[in-house]
């Protein structure tokens, strides 16, 4: 059975084998569905302050 994976960012689900596994120095692994979302985490930016993130749309009341 094929693993799926959440993105770490966005939260959206990712079909088996599609995007990229980033893993840290100390050993945390990370999901992302799309460059998108990849360069917004190296930006440093909160999901929870990304509107279009499933963070960011139930912090505002959306979802």
């Amino acid at each position: 059975m094929m693993q799926s994976h959440v993105c770490s960012f966005c939260g959206e689900g990712m079909e088996p084998g599609t995007g990229k596994m980033f893993v840290r120095k100390d050993g945390s692994i990370f999901y992302f569905c799309s460059t998108k979302c990849q360069k917004n985490y190296k930006l440093g930016r909160i999901p929870r302050r990304v509107t279009w993130t499933a963070a960011g749309r139930k912090a505002l009341g959306k979802e």
